[in-house]
């Protein structure tokens, strides 16, 4: 067996801790170089189907570049061992967009090419955003855009408690609002422990935001972190349900009008605007004050190894098109996505002022597989997910069962 085909078996391993949290495969088409042939483009929106704007611009991408594109669109889930498949028999995609923590495990595998190798200019993505798809300095690709999370709020129950959201600034006073809220007969805070990917990525703001470091889940300002969670669920501002909960059905508990908070992203924007009742959105505040680093979600476009490096060429006009500024301030639209460039997130806010809360969260989060965490992410995430599980239900105190989890995620990342 080849390198490549060992590096991207034991690649399969890892997906499946990544994916928790977005037809059959073709040919990458013909091997000629510049111009002309057709040029495959896998995505995780199947959502959008030839009509779509989306779709249309790929289309308008391919010929622009002189090419024809064939574009399929994948479930998240489904996109990821395609890709890892595709590049095990030889035939991968010649653009792939891929949720940004599967970025290292493909570049890790050697999947991907680097930016520097394709010749695609990242001097304009804010670095943050771009650290996502490095490893070792190297970067894999460019983020299409970015989505966060925040705190969306029920103006009329904080009202009724008397909370003006902007002086909430730090945990001491987000925990007081809630003490209001309850005293005044409404429910306080709704998010998502679920025991998955999802649940850590809604536990990673609460957690960075106490300056710890996924290095080192037990220690003081993790164990802070969880004992935040955990005094919120054990003093009633928080619901028993936030164990099972979803992002999804969290949103729905809050879109009920009982809550005064909802932990949530940019894609509930337009289910916000539904539910009947005037909100709001704040940063999550850190510990001592100020924004907490939110994770990144959000697609990276990526370049898969080919053969014929030949086709390289035309691969890096259609990246360029995809990720220029005014098809970038398009797709970001529709996609409820913060732009990667600080250029086009002004051009959003002067369309939509209510989208300036999320590009300051934007500009201070981080991604999950950051710090040159790469492959390891995945590995910490599920132990970090556990121990939130363990102590939520009352199983085990917040400093025991980040201790568990420290010892197992070191063993896994050794």
């Amino acid at each position: 067996m080849t390198t490549l085909r060992l590096r991207v078996a034991a690649a399969f391993a890892i997906t499946a801790c990544l994916v928790a949290g977005c037809s059959s495969s073709s040919d990458s088409g013909d091997t000629g170089g510049e111009a002309g042939g057709t040029y495959t483009i896998w995505d995780p929106y199947p959502q959008f189907d030839g009509s779509s704007d989306w779709v249309k611009l790929l289309t308008r991408c391919g010929t622009d570049a002189g090419v024809t594109v064939e574009r399929t669109g994948y479930d998240t889930t489904d996109l990821t061992s395609k890709a890892l498949l595709a590049a095990q028999q030889g035939n991968s995609p010649d653009v792939l967009i891929v949720d940004n923590p599967v970025v290292s495990t493909l570049a890790d595998a050697g999947v991907l090419t680097t930016t520097d190798e394709l010749k695609v200019d990242t001097s304009a993505i804010e670095p943050n955003l771009l650290a996502a798809g490095q490893i070792g300095g190297e970067a894999y690709g460019i983020p299409i855009g970015a989505n966060t999370l925040a705190l969306y709020y029920n103006k009329a129950v904080l009202d009724k408690a008397g909370v003006d959201p902007a002086a909430i600034k730090d945990w001491a006073a987000l925990t007081a609002a809630l003490e209001k809220v309850k005293a005044s007969g409404k429910k306080g805070i709704t998010f998502s422990a679920i025991g998955t990917e999802e649940g850590s990525f809604q536990f990673l703001p609460w957690f960075w935001g106490s300056g710890a470091n996924l290095t080192q889940l037990d220690s003081a300002q993790g164990i802070a972190a969880l004992e935040l969670w955990n005094g919120w669920v054990k003093s009633g501002y928080a619901p028993n349900s936030v164990l099972n909960n979803t992002q999804t059905t969290s949103w729905q508990e809050f879109a009920t009008g009982d809550f005064a908070f909802s932990e949530n992203g940019t894609w509930q924007l337009a289910n916000a605007k539904k539910t009947g009742f005037e909100y709001g959105i704040i940063p999550i505040p850190s510990q001592a004050g100020g924004t907490a680093p939110a994770p990144t979600g959000g697609e990276f476009v990526t370049a898969p190894v080919q053969a014929e490096t030949g086709r390289y060429a035309v691969t890096e006009k259609l990246i360029g098109c995809l990720t220029s500024a005014d098809n970038a301030y398009t797709t970001d639209t529709t996609l409820s996505y913060i732009a990667a460039t600080e250029a086009v997130q002004q051009k959003q806010v002067a369309a939509n002022e209510e989208l300036k809360v999320w590009v300051d969260a934007v500009k201070a989060a981080k991604g999950r597989t950051s710090d040159d965490l790469g492959t390891k992410y995945p590995k910490i995430s599920q132990p970090m997910w556990t121990a939130f599980q363990t102590a939520l239900s009352g199983s085990a105190s917040p400093a025991d069962a980040l201790k568990t989890a420290q010892t197992t995620a070191a063993a896994a990342t050794k």
